[in-house]
């Protein structure tokens, strides 16, 4: 299969675009696939790794809302979700979010969840991601992305 394209951070619109994506996406954690799915949404956003948004359709564990709400100019108002591991191992906070009224924009959103890359494995394309830097953006990164990705402390206000 020939390499995928390269994809430039920096050309990434502003505001962020939403479409569909085939991209093969999974979220594996202690062993076991807990996301799975070809029916997808990205984000791409200048400087941003892509955003990907899972219909709760294809998660195979619950999630249990949280206190924690964050508010994005363009999305609306971020809900949060806690999941447990199967045979309750560990509960992590906070790292699942989904847009339940987003602005018409982002619209196609509702009934879909974004993961932080972490503390489980994410892929795309079977390529494992690594997480967007810094701990307040949820983007994912491939070895397709070139240019400067916004997060750690020098990028996070570009």
């Amino acid at each position: 299969m020939p390499p995928k394209p390269k994809l430039n951070v920096q050309n990434f619109p502003r505001p962020p675009l939403l479409e569909r994506t085939p991209r093969h996406l999974q979220v594996k954690w202690h062993g076991q696939t807990i996301a799975d799915t070809k029916d997808a949404y990205w984000v791409l956003e200048t400087y941003h790794p892509p955003t990907y948004y899972i219909p709760k359709s294809s998660l195979s564990i619950p999630l249990t809302r949280t206190q924690k709400s964050s508010f994005c100019e363009w999305k609306g108002w971020a809900t949060y979700y806690s999941v447990t591991s199967e045979g309750e191992k560990e509960t992590v906070k906070d790292r699942i979010w989904s847009y339940e009224s987003p602005n018409e924009a982002y619209k196609e959103i509702k009934g879909y969840v974004s993961f932080y890359a972490g503390p489980w494995e994410c892929f795309v394309d079977g390529e494992e991601v690594r997480p967007q830097p810094g701990d307040f953006y949820g983007g994912w990164t491939t070895s397709e992305l070139v240019g400067t990705i916004k997060g750690d402390a020098a990028t996070r206000w570009l």
